[in-house]
Order: structure tokens, then sequence, then C-alpha cells
């Protein structure tokens, strides 16, 4: 699709004057850039923000809305959790990483609990409640969720407590929380121009000045004063950025609105931008967390290899890169008749049979080598105990027939019955451009970029080689937010 090429910048000279100029521009109006417009413009910036699409909210418009917080918030007390900023970074240097961003992971933590002040002033509300179960995404209105804190070896680095908040409503919640944003952006000043596809930098000298864009196939130009704040999103909607750097995503589905096509990261390039883990990707197969709990998680071989009440993006990310597929869950009678209706999902069984000789045939597993996985797995959990992966004791219970196996590849379609066209897996890219903790893109010579920021998914926040939800809109309105006040603050 596009590469760097296509966005390269564009000389000061040669623009003879610019349709439009304010101090900071904003490229993208997603999370990062509803956060980035608002604080610039609340710092006394005249702020233009760009949208690609039709509208503000892109990806995070269409995100589950959980927002990685901790340290200690209100709802955390209320709902009887100590925190504090300490513990909730041991627990993300571990599940981020390896090679999570210390330096910024660690202003993060540090301003947790400011940062969920931020968004209740923003007028977000959080109810004081904790939802229990195993999920990737709640259909209650409850304000907590666990995302994997109380599972080993977490529970071990850190004292386990919950740190995933969600806004009042049901199910999905990013459409609330972009709803907000812009409001609030709005209200503070941010203006903002939609169906406007940003093409490449301006640069007087070495100086990000402003930006190139098309409009309904007309070029239009933007002068900013004071910087750019690129928040253009990922590159999963890239099929050729995904060859070059995360080919684990090739083939599967993308988590995006669709336009997620790492251009801003490709601007930055073309003006000699360095980038930082742009391998890294959040995976996610369709296995219900609530299921596997209850059962086990066998490779194409019928071997265990996590423990399967870990955050189910760890344990797809476990099962998508380092496992033989395809992957199955097993699970007995009693086992899927617990699961509450509201965490089923609609998921139903692939095959049942009366004994795991019978289900081995079905699955083209190894002759006994489901039969010694679950003979393995009963002996130790009669003993409440599991020795070789260390699941909670809540869920270990030895697992008798009738048994079944769910084919994680027909997705979470109603029924449970997928057309084939899926591989049960989605994800979106963690990497992007290199910037400081106050989103100063650097140069590969680890240099900033005068007049240039990122944040968001365009840039590289917190994470190492591991993912936790809420960690995307969590850090890219953190560090949105920097952005902004440190464009609003630079002078030419």
């Amino acid at each position: 699709m596009d590469s760097a090429r296509s966005f390269a910048p564009v000389r000061l000279g040669d623009i003879d004057t610019f349709d439009h100029e304010t101090d900071v521009l904003v490229v993208g109006f997603g999370c990062a850039g509803g956060a980035a417009g608002y604080e610039a413009a609340t710092a006394g910036a005249d702020v233009l923000v760009l949208e690609r699409a039709g509208g503000p909210g892109g990806s995070s418009a269409m995100s589950g809305g959980e927002l990685y917080l901790g340290g200690g918030t209100p709802v955390q007390r209320a709902c009887g959790y100590d925190d504090t900023a300490e513990n909730m970074f041991a627990y993300l240097r571990a599940a981020l990483g390896p090679n999570a961003d210390e330096d910024k992971l660690r202003l993060y933590c540090d301003g947790s609990v400011e940062h969920f002040e931020w968004f209740r002033e923003r007028g977000l509300t959080f109810n004081p409640s904790l939802y229990e179960g195993q999920s990737w995404m709640p259909s209650t209105q409850d304000g907590l969720m666990w995302l994997g804190e109380n599972a080993y070896p977490y529970d071990v680095v850190a004292g386990a407590v919950p740190r995933g908040h969600r806004p009042a409503t049901e199910s999905y919640g990013g459409w609330l929380i972009m709803e907000k944003l812009v409001a609030a952006a709005t209200e503070a000043g941010a203006r903002h121009h939609v169906d406007t596809r940003a093409t490449g930098l301006v640069l007087d000298g070495g100086t990000v000045v402003g930006l190139v864009a098309r409009k309904y196939g007309e070029r239009v130009t933007y002068r900013a004063r004071k910087a750019v704040i690129l928040t253009t999103g990922g590159f999963v909607d890239n099929e050729e950025m995904l060859a070059d750097h995360a080919p684990v995503l090739l083939g599967h589905g993308k988590v995006s609105a669709g336009l997620d096509d790492g251009s801003g990261i490709a601007m930055g390039l073309a003006i000699g931008a360095a980038t930082r883990g742009m391998s890294i990707t959040q995976i996610a197969s369709s296995i219900l967390p609530a299921m596997i709990c209850r059962g086990m998680l066998v490779n194409s071989r019928g071997q265990r290899f996590v423990n399967e009440d870990v955050y189910p993006g760890l344990a797809s990310v476990a099962a998508v890169r380092h496992q033989p597929g395809p992957h199955w869950v097993i699970i007995d009678e009693k086992g899927y008749e617990e699961i509450p209706q509201r965490d089923l999902w609609n998921v139903r069984p692939a095959f049942v049979d009366e004994t795991l000789e019978g289900l081995e045939k079905d699955l083209g597993l190894p002759p006994g080598s489901l039969e010694t996985a679950v003979s393995t797995y009963n002996q130790h959990a009669e003993q409440g105990e599991d020795p070789y992966f260390h699941k909670n004791k809540r869920w270990l219970r030895p697992l008798r027939a009738p048994f079944a196996a769910i084919d994680p590849r027909r997705g979470f379609a109603p029924g449970g019955e997928g057309d084939g066209s899926s591989t049960g897996v989605s994800g979106f890219t963690l990497g992007g451009l290199r910037t400081t903790t106050d989103g100063a893109v650097l140069d590969v010579s680890a240099k900033a970029i005068a007049g240039l920021y990122a944040a968001g998914r365009a840039s590289s926040g917190i994470h190492g080689e591991g993912y936790i939800s809420g960690t995307s809109l969590g850090d890219g309105t953190f560090f949105g937010r920097r952005a902004g006040r440190a464009a609003a603050a630079a002078r030419r």
C-alpha cells in the first residue's frame, strides 16, 4: 500500500501561501489526538485537528473502552482494593515486557490517579463495582475488572489488584470515551477538519512547520506556527508495512476502524525519524476467558502450554507466536454449564465425545496426547495444584466425561458457526515513532526533530513485547496530553 516514499516531505519554499494556519496542528482525532488537542487548547494555543474519516473517533471509538488505571483510584478503593503506583509499575513492567519503556511506564503509573480524575473532569463516570468474572469485555456496567493481575506469575511479582477501569456503559465503551474527549477538545477551542488525509510534512530546513493534505482530491496546505502532533494510529491496515515489520499479523483479522495505514509513521520515517518496537503487536485469539479457565488450552499436539486464567491476550500471544496450531479449547460438560450466559458469547463446541480417545480422533491429535494431558491435569487438580503452569486454585478441578472441544477459528459468530474464512485471530500494531516522554519525535541520531510530536499508536508508548487491555487508550491519552502541552509551549 503506502510506503514512506509516498509521504515525502515538502520544502517550505515550494509553498507560496498556506490555506490554513494554526499554532498546533494535530493529525488524527482518536483518543491521543483528542487529549492532545484539549491540552494544547487549554494551554492557550490555537489548535486545529485533522481527521481523515468523516468524523472524529477512529479506532478508539470502536474499542472496548477499558482504561488501564491504578495506583489507588476511587473506584479501586470503593471495591476494597489498596493499590500504589509502585505496585502498578511492577505488574505492568512484567506484563508489558520484556523491554517495556520503563521511563514512560514510570510516569504513567505515577500519574495514573491524576489521569483517572482527568477523565472524570471530562465527564466520564465509573460505577464503584467490580466485575468478578473472566471476560474480554464485560456486558455489565461495572466500573472495574480484572486484567490478569491475579494470575501467575504476575500475582507473585506484584500484589493482585484489578485495574481495568470501564466507563458506565455496557459492553463496548470506546464511543463514550471519544464522545467526551471530542466535546472537551471542542469546548476548549480546538477546531477540526474532517475528510482530510495528510500526505506529507512541510520542512523549513530541519524543522517541521506544517503539513500538506488532500481533501476531496484537492491539495490543502497547513502552517503550524508551533508544532505538528501525529496521532494517526498504527499500521495494521497496511499490508506492506505488516510484511516488513509485523508479519505475524498477516492473514489475520484487524482491530481497527480500517484507516490504521501507518501514514503518520511513514511521514516521520520520510524525514529521518527513528522507530521502536515495530514488530510488537497485540494479538487476540477467539478464546473465551470464562471457558479456558474452566478447562484447558492445547496446541495441535494436544499439549497445554499456559495457565489458562492469565489475561487472554497473553494466552493468545503464547498460542499464535509460539505454539503449533490449530489450538483447541478443551472443557467438560460441568465446566461448560458453569459458564454464566453473559460470558458464553454464543460459543458452542465443535466436537463432543464421551472419551478423550474419540476427541483426539475428531481433532486429529496424536493418539494418547489428550489423554495424557487431561490425566496429568486431573492428577494435580485433585491435589489443588498446577505445578506446570500454576493456574489459580479457584479454577482447578478434575475434568470428567463427556468432553468438548471448541475451535477458536470459528470466532464469536452467533451460534459459534463461523463461515470458515477467519483464522479466529485479530490484532493491531504497537510499535511506532520513537519519542521522548513529552512526545517529541526523535531522529535516528536520538535528537528531537524540531516541531514534530507524536502520541498514541503512531508512536511507541509504554509497551515492550506484551499487551494488556486498556493500555492503548490509557497511554494514548496520557502521552497525548503531555504532547499537547509540550507543543503548545514550543518556541520557534
